[in-house]
């Protein structure tokens, strides 16, 4: 099985921080208000709820187990359960560490643009005017040189094992995070034009409720957790024996479902800040402009609107995304680092260092290819192969695993979950709704 030299959360607070941390990423910070506000606001919402409670969160559940029982990387986890055919989870393994590290190739360049945002304002203050307009214009020299530097930031925490990197710098972070979260909500909520940016978040009109926003709500509640890229399953192999582990499951999908439900509550309110401040947003037919770079348009014309303060909100604002996105990008670059050190007998700090060169030098040929690229590995390893492996998962354990096995998996942390509706429920809810739903969202994304 794995080897003694393996990590361990040191504390259960500290797992559930980064395990949020992974799941609390772009998506729920960019992705999650954007969705929102191009799918009509509150029916949005309302569904993107259901989905994590119906689909996300007993998926979250199956990839913890499946981790922890197996006490090592997706690899050797997956072997561990499915022992008629070793190759064939093997592959799938594989499969999620390819999966993870495509991600991380283009997560660190959208990430080095919000490192670049962030500091711009500062360069602005002290009369560096054309460094600050470089780090915030699309160019080759700039998007190679801050993927670098995010990159590093990323290789610099996993090196450092998961008590004294992963979950330090999680619950380090994640806090943060929550303040500064809180502090631009209450600013933003002063500004006039911002209770119609609420009304639409809040107040649901049924007429936006179609099978597009069904699939849209469905892969944002997937992709929002990690599910499928074998980030949760390092991390719950990570995890003693006495956590519960649907207790844990449903904390951190509720720490991740109430961020994204903050960054609406600051987004969608900015928004029509900015309309107010003559900030075009929405065209003539009502849609949204341009969901792609409302982060990178919208608002920083909103807060250009907004004097001195401006400076300071904006800053804040993109400190908050580059948080969200080191503790998702620590995660993805787990997964294959777990791998080297698990199979290949590697020290962490080396497979660290050769695993985060290798991804840093795909993230340089997207970024000096950005237009033929960067949507072509966004789209393979999140629209392709997030949702496919996480049917495998389900297939795995609802209909491979050795139910007793994983009936005594689950009762090391909670000895009386048989007895429980959780156990009536959830393996034959993994065996056949999960799969079935996520092939039917993931055949109509692809028709």
């Amino acid at each position: 099985m794995a080897s003694n030299s393996r990590g361990q959360f040191s504390s259960k607070l500290g797992f559930i921080m980064a395990a949020a941390g992974s799941a609390v990423g772009l998506g729920n910070v960019w992705g999650f208000p954007t969705k929102a506000a191009s799918n009509g606001g509150a029916a949005f919402l309302i569904i993107y709820l259901v989905m994590v409670f119906l689909l996300a969160f007993p998926m979250l559940v199956a990839e913890l187990t499946i981790g922890r029982y197996g006490q090592s990387n997706p690899i050797a986890s997956l072997r561990s359960i499915w022992t008629k055919n070793r190759a064939a989870a093997g592959f799938f393994g594989l499969i999620a560490m390819v999966a993870a590290s495509m991600i991380l190739s283009f997560y660190s360049i959208l990430a080095g643009w919000l490192m670049g945002f962030a500091a711009a304002p500062a360069l602005e203050v002290v009369g560096l005017q054309s460094a600050a307009d470089w780090l915030v214009n699309f160019g080759d020299a700039r998007n190679v040189i801050l993927a670098l530097l995010f990159s590093l930031l990323t290789i610099y925490v996993v090196q450092k094992g998961v008590a004294d990197g992963i979950e330090k710098w999680s619950t380090r972070l994640m806090p943060m995070l929550f303040v500064l979260f809180g502090v631009m909500i209450v600013y933003i909520f002063t500004q006039d034009g911002a209770m119609d940016g609420l009304k639409m978040y809040l107040i649901p009109d049924v007429s936006h409720v179609t099978p597009a926003l069904l699939v849209d709500s469905m892969g944002q509640a997937f992709f929002s957790l990690s599910l499928g890229v074998g980030s949760m399953m390092v991390y719950g192999s990570y995890l003693k024996k006495d956590v519960n582990i649907p207790k844990t499951a449903a904390q951190v999908a509720a720490i991740d479902t109430a961020v994204a439900f903050s960054a609406g509550l600051l987004i969608l309110p900015a928004m029509f800040v900015a309309k107010n401040n003559g900030v075009e947003i929405f065209n003539a037919a009502g849609d949204l402009m341009s969901s792609g770079d409302l982060v990178f348009a919208v608002l920083p014309a909103m807060f250009d609107t907004m004097g001195s303060m401006g400076m300071i909100v904006g800053t804040g604002f993109f400190v908050l995304m580059v948080i969200a996105a080191l503790t998702s990008s620590i995660s993805l670059l787990e997964v294959p680092v777990s791998c080297a050190q698990d199979e290949l007998n590697m020290t962490r700090r080396k497979a660290t260092w050769v695993i985060g060169s290798a991804i840093l030098v795909l993230s340089i040929v997207i970024a000096l290819n950005f237009g033929s690229l960067f949507g072509l590995v966004a789209d393979i390893s999140t629209v392709y192969m997030q949702p496919l492996l996480g049917v495998v998962w389900a297939i795995v354990v609802g209909w491979i695993w050795n139910r007793n096995k994983l009936l005594n998996e689950l009762k090391e942390g909670n000895p009386e979950i048989e007895q429980g509706l959780f156990w009536k429920i959830w393996p034959w809810y993994v065996r056949i709704v999960c799969p079935v739903a996520i092939l039917a969202v993931f055949m109509f994304s692809v028709l």
